[in-house]
């Protein structure tokens, strides 16, 4: 793969290859629930194409604007899905081509772009076991083991993503993975990106 030393600037630095790392987070994640939609909607290639074009930017290729319009065709055929299951399969395709423009912005909702697939995987999981939660709290344990130090240092750049008792179920999924994923997650409520330090508690170098 071409590794890659350029930066995306922000509230702090992203370079390519925490953006590559990243994308191959969520593309493994929307790879394991693409077939609920090929399944549900077999004539229509766009988050399959969208896959692709993570893929692309993962092994080595420039981001263009490949990943952004496979993204907006799979969240589109996202909207047009006849399933629940098979709307969370479309989109998180989409999110797998969106996470090569992450934005190095320090604001909770980025974090929807890093795990957002993971809490639909699981959320799809659920409902194909007919609605067992049990299923989608196994499925975020994978999504645990799955991230690695970088991804997770990518992850505590950001705020905290938060749901409420009103959140939809994937929002809730995803607010528990944030909350499991960050070093300091079981400690109080520590410093914001907006005072010098970032949520996991440790000073920033930038």
């Amino acid at each position: 793969m071409t590794q890659s030393t350029h930066t995306v600037s922000g509230d702090f630095d992203l370079t390519m290859d925490e953006l590559r790392v990243v994308a191959r987070y969520v593309v493994r994640h929307a790879e394991d629930v693409l077939s609920v939609f090929e399944q549900a909607v077999p004539d229509d290639p766009r988050p399959r194409a969208a896959i692709d074009a993570a893929w692309a930017f993962i092994n080595g290729a420039k981001r263009t604007k490949l990943q952004r319009v496979t993204s907006l065709d799979a969240h589109r055929a996202a909207r047009s899905a006849p399933s629940e299951a098979a709307r969370l399969a479309a989109r998180s395709a989409g999110d797998a081509a969106s996470a090569a423009y992450l934005h190095p912005i320090a604001q909770a909702g980025q974090v929807g772009h890093v795990l957002r697939a993971c809490a639909s995987a699981a959320r799809i999981g659920e409902l194909e076991a007919g609605g067992d939660p049990a299923i989608g709290d196994a499925l975020l344990e994978r999504s645990r083991r799955r991230a690695t130090p970088v991804l997770i240092d990518v992850l505590c750049r950001y705020p905290l993503a938060t749901a409420t008792g009103g959140s939809s179920r994937v929002a809730r999924l995803m607010s528990t993975l944030d909350h499991s994923l960050r070093p300091a997650a079981d400690g109080p409520p520590g410093p914001t990106a907006a005072n010098g330090a970032d949520v996991c508690g440790r000073e920033r170098t930038s």
